[in-house]
């Protein structure tokens, strides 16, 4: 089992391998090669020989506007997870280990930012209406001091002099 301090590769370097690509969180064939250690023809073969591991919801290929002369495979946390089986090294399995924590990582952070941001607009809500609220009370407060300017001033109807 590997431990924390043993990472074969500082997670800071893996997560800017992880991309942003058609909507979906995945990692690149050439730099998985790179991370497992075998070149990417290498790692190409064993997913060919196990081809029906990789179902197109584990990886997809990438348009040929990539500026490489093959088109590349793009895997999602699935397919990451299912190369373990087809590359049986330990260094296969001690980084797969860790890509895994880091898409884990990854999707906890994505899941507390919205509910912080549930939150903000919670807050921003209820400010909302504490604005609304102060807005009327500095309404009421206004009309209450023009209506005393305009007050006429009352008579007198008791009996006491002003001198008092």
């Amino acid at each position: 089992m590997i431990e924390k301090n043993s990472l074969i590769i500082p997670d800071e370097f893996m997560i800017n391998k992880i991309h942003h690509i058609r909507g979906q969180k995945v990692m690149l064939e050439s730099d998985l090669g790179e991370h497992y250690g075998v070149e990417t023809k290498v790692l190409n073969q064993a997913i060919s020989r196990n081809f029906q591991r990789f179902p197109s919801d584990f990886m997809f290929r990438l348009n040929e506007q990539g500026g490489r002369r093959k088109v590349q495979k793009a895997f999602k946390e699935q397919g990451v997870a299912m190369i373990s089986s087809v590359l049986n090294s330990e260094r296969a399995i001690n980084v797969n280990i860790q890509i895994i924590r880091i898409f884990t990582r990854i999707r906890q952070m994505l899941i507390d930012n919205t509910d912080l941001r549930l939150e903000i607009e919670k807050i921003k809500t209820k400010l909302d209406s504490h604005g609304k609220n102060m807005e009327l009370v500095f309404r009421f407060l206004d009309e209450l001091i023009v209506q005393k300017a305009e007050a006429q001033p009352r008579k007198r109807t008791c009996f006491k002099s002003d001198e008092l």
